[in-house]
């Protein structure tokens, strides 16, 4: 450098030039052409102006930071004051809080118990794609939301429970004050199964629960995994003489005095670092019974479908979130003489995974539209009983190899911790692990096929209806599938990933153009297993399908 150069200019980069513009002010709703096919006429002015609105504030750069901050500043354990009394408490990032406020309004956490009769019929389908949304931006905070929901459909198994829990749930306020249920102007909800013994077998639970004259319980014990543990009220399972029974734990007794909850250590997770887990002990912690003694796995189940859904649709709105700013970058970046988007091989990555998030999405809005008219419609009763578990499993399981190809496609940039794709990279693979991982979901589709014959039978007329000409020859195959699962128990997975496959090509071809719909068909049904992407051939219009699927920022 000359002598003459001024000391200040020495130090200064050079200019930065081919570097793709923040991923910010996008409306992660109008934005998504196939989500709003998806949702279709469930869509009004007042829902789709309310989705618009979370769409437009997750994609801000407010959001995104908020999304950050709560990653960075991961949530802190007090069990102590400063005077040696027990405080059991959890401090998180005021970031986090903006967060749950936020969720909260949107009423993410309700509807399971939801009143609002001009939602009913769609209230799943609709607190999904606001789900999906938000996922976009902080999944982790959204862990005691989906609890809270899952938690509604329980309480109503005890009306003394549900008369005092269900009005505070239902109120869409978000108060993370450490006090009393009854002072507060929202709560939130977590839940406590697993212990270190037993895991997925809740069986082997030795958590113990005695009653109490009043009518209440003393539980004694651990749990292992105890999700959001700032939660205002939990339920566990414990054991009574008559077997597991269901319990709702309050942080407080009714006299105001904190419960007997001792929060041992935080989980260290790869990922979800916005959200705390945590290990408990219990001692004589005051509870009350939800559903009879001894069925409290049967009361329990109540809380998986909806949490199912959600590890679905979390998945499904992280692939879109790690697709979406993958496009963003190719479209700014140059290369080899022109824009990354239009170098053939990148065009073809890029493509593939778009199938891929595109079947997810309108496989989990398919999903959740299915618990929406369950209750009147058998049909949809059976894809909710069958599909839940195989969209659950294909879903969550493709998420982490997509956002990681999504992750190559920035190069370095990806890699680093400036950037979103290494949170959203941890964030994917817990959502194949809660609420039962793969071995499991494959197994509770065999159990729904013992149970009830016709399920598969309606289930798979209406795939083959969807599908069209494609339809028999997927139908047999899943019908032979089905039929080794019977003679070999450990296919069960081939049976599920083919279940899933199936079922997001036909609810793609429900709502896709007919283009985006049979690339996925002939490359996920009818071609040769491939284990990454960019495998299409050049029939395809995949810049146009894109195009249609991330439209440019207006």
């Amino acid at each position: 450098m000359p002598a003459s150069t001024p000391a200040g200019e020495r130090f200064r980069t050079h200019e930065v030039t081919n570097q793709p513009s923040p991923y910010v002010g996008y409306n992660l709703f109008d934005g998504d052409p196939l989500l709003i096919a998806a949702l279709g006429n469930m869509l009004d002015e007042t829902a789709e102006g309310e989705l618009s609105a979370l769409g437009r504030f997750w994609g801000s750069n407010e959001a995104q930071e908020f999304g950050r901050l709560a990653n960075k500043h991961p949530p802190v354990l007090h069990t102590h004051d400063a005077y040696g009394n027990r405080l059991e408490t959890v401090d998180f990032h005021p970031a986090y809080h903006a967060l749950m406020r936020r969720s909260a309004e949107a009423g993410l956490h309700m509807a399971m118990v939801d009143d609002d009769e001009t939602r009913n019929g769609r209230r799943h389908s609709l607190r999904a794609a606001a789900f999906y949304v938000t996922t976009q931006t902080d999944a982790g905070h959204l862990c005691p939301l989906t609890m809270t929901n899952a938690a509604g459909a329980v309480l109503r198994h005890e009306a003394t429970v549900a008369q005092e829990w269900l009005p505070r749930i239902r109120a869409r306020k978000y108060d993370h004050r450490f006090r009393p249920a009854s002072e507060k102007m929202g709560v939130t909800l977590g839940m406590g199964f697993t212990e270190k013994q037993g895991g997925t077998d809740l069986r082997r639970i030795t958590t113990v629960a005695e009653p109490v004259e009043d009518g209440s319980y003393r539980v004694t014990g651990h749990k292992w995994f105890f999700s959001a543990p700032m939660s205002d009220a939990f339920v566990v399972l414990a054991k009574t003489a008559e077997g597991p029974t269901a319990f709702l734990l309050p942080r407080f007794r009714p006299d105001g005095t904190v419960n007997e909850i001792r929060v041992r250590r935080l989980k260290n997770k790869l990922g979800n670092h916005s959200n705390a887990s945590s290990e408990v002990e219990f001692e004589h912690a005051y509870a009350q019974r939800i559903g009879p003694e001894g069925a409290g796995i049967r009361t329990v189940i109540d809380m998986i479908t909806p949490t199912r859904i959600d590890c679905a649709v979390g998945s499904a709105g992280l692939m879109r979130a790690a697709a979406a700013r993958a496009v963003h970058h190719v479209r700014e970046r140059v290369a080899f003489g022109g824009a990354l988007i239009d170098q053939p091989l990148m065009l073809r990555v890029i493509g593939d995974m778009s199938l891929d998030v595109a079947a997810a999405t309108a496989l989990v809005v398919r999903l959740a539209r299915a618990m929406d008219r369950a209750a009147e419609s058998e049909p949809d009763a059976a894809y909710l009983r069958l599909m839940t578990p195989a969209v659950k499993y294909w879903v969550c399981k493709i998420a982490p190899s997509l956002i990681y190809e999504a992750m190559e496609c920035l190069g370095g940039n990806g890699y680093t911790e400036d950037f979103d794709l290494a949170r959203l990279y941890r964030e994917a693979p817990v959502n194949a692990i809660w609420e039962g991982s793969g071995n499991v979901m494959a197994l509770d589709v065999v159990r729904a096929l013992g149970r009830e014959a016709e399920t598969l039978d309606l289930v798979l007329e209406e795939i083959e209806k969807t599908l069209g000409a494609t339809g028999p020859v997927s139908i047999n195959v899943l019908r032979a599938a089905a039929k080794a699962c019977v003679d070999d128990p450990g296919s069960s997975r081939i049976l599920t990933e083919q279940l899933a496959l199936t079922g997001a090509a036909a609810a793609l071809r429900e709502v896709a153009p007919a283009v985006l719909s049979d690339a996925f068909i002939e490359s996920r049904l009818a071609g040769q297993w491939r284990s990454t992407y960019g495998m299409l051939d050049a029939r395809f219009d995949l810049k146009g399908l894109v195009d249609w699927l991330y439209p440019q920022k207006r």
